[in-house]
């Protein structure tokens, strides 16, 4: 059976607080390890008002802390955003206090609008020094080396395993080149996906970290008891895609019965591209389904997300995708 993990971006939905999302982060990992999930990522976004990830690294010490055995990291840290030593130190204080259960995604857009970037103080063209602040970060949490003037405390000799992540070729070019496994984001941009995973493996060249090439899949993946029901939790992530298409997004929105009310025909059509690998169905048509991208893929894992309204309903959807992947 094909390894299954869950991305996570601890949604704020309408009518609920931070608070309530990261509680409901927790009890979401908590689920996903008693159904058998392999990793429980989170991802950094600014910004957003529906969405409280934005402290990573804060996020995934709150979720690790309270799973047992589950693998907990970022899907992704927009390494732009930071210095290499500062993620160095935080994912190596992680990999301290929960041994061989910390991952580091890593990517290359911002997260977030220009003028939060400035908020941030980092600058647009931090992106263009991506690829040497992953081979520093990776420097600084190898073993030191000699005559080696700057150390991460907590960090240095630990080994963090990184990933890249990317929705183009440029992250498929990176993770071949520097021989790390690749997680490719088709949950919101599919279209590059089967040139992106073929460029990976063909020009993948091994490292200290990987033996050969390693293709984890993100997609949309919503389960509920009957196809009706799952279509409908399905028209949160149509409107919220919408929204993003108009420039006005919010918290996570309440599911509709009538889509088509929602959206014009053009939204309709750039939305339906965008979540062009997004599934749902019932327990008996979610596997059939999610078959056809993992064959077309040759996918080594495969990691979902879903953006549910209702929490209880997140809840059930990863436990009868759990019960129908088996």
């Amino acid at each position: 059976m094909i390894k299954l993990s869950v991305l996570d971006l601890a949604y704020i939905g309408e009518g609920f607080t931070p608070a309530d999302a990261l509680t409901n982060a927790l009890d979401l990992a908590q689920h996903a390890e008693a159904a058998g999930f392999t990793r429980f990522w989170l991802a950094e976004h600014h910004n957003l008002a529906g969405i409280a990830s934005a402290a990573t690294a804060v996020c995934i010490c709150h979720v690790a802390g309270g799973t047992k055995t589950i693998r907990v990291g970022a899907g992704g840290i927009m390494l732009p955003n930071h210095s290499p030593m500062v993620i160095a130190e935080q994912f190596g204080t992680l990999v301290t206090l929960f041994p061989e259960r910390i991952d580091l995604g890593l990517g290359r857009a911002p997260g977030t609008d220009q003028r939060t970037l400035q908020a941030l103080r980092r600058s647009p063209a931090s992106s263009e020094n991506f690829p040497q602040d992953v081979v520093e970060l990776q420097t600084l949490l190898g073993p030191p080396q000699e005559n080696q003037l700057i150390h991460a405390i907590p960090g240095e000799g630990t080994n963090v395993p990184l990933w890249i992540l990317g929705s183009s070729l440029y992250g498929a070019q990176l993770a071949a080149m520097l021989g790390l496994p690749y997680a490719f984001a088709s949950h919101f941009a599919p279209q590059a996906m089967m040139e992106a995973v073929a460029i990976y493996r063909e020009r993948f060249e091994p490292s200290r970290q990987l033996s050969k090439p390693h293709v984890m899949i993100v997609c949309n993946a919503i389960v509920a008891d009957t196809e009706d029901e799952a279509r409908k939790l399905f028209t949160t992530s149509q409107q919220q895609f919408t929204r993003m298409v108009r420039g006005t997004r919010g918290q996570l929105p309440r599911p509709v019965d009538d889509i088509e009310s929602f959206w014009s025909p053009m939204e309709k059509e750039q939305v339906s591209s965008m979540l062009a690998c997004s599934f749902y169905g019932s327990t008996a048509t979610i596997k059939e389904k999610l078959a056809t991208l993992i064959e077309a893929t040759g996918a080594d894992e495969l990691m979902v997300a879903a953006a549910i309204w209702d929490h209880q309903a997140r809840v059930r959807s990863i436990d009868l995708l759990a019960q129908a992947m088996d």
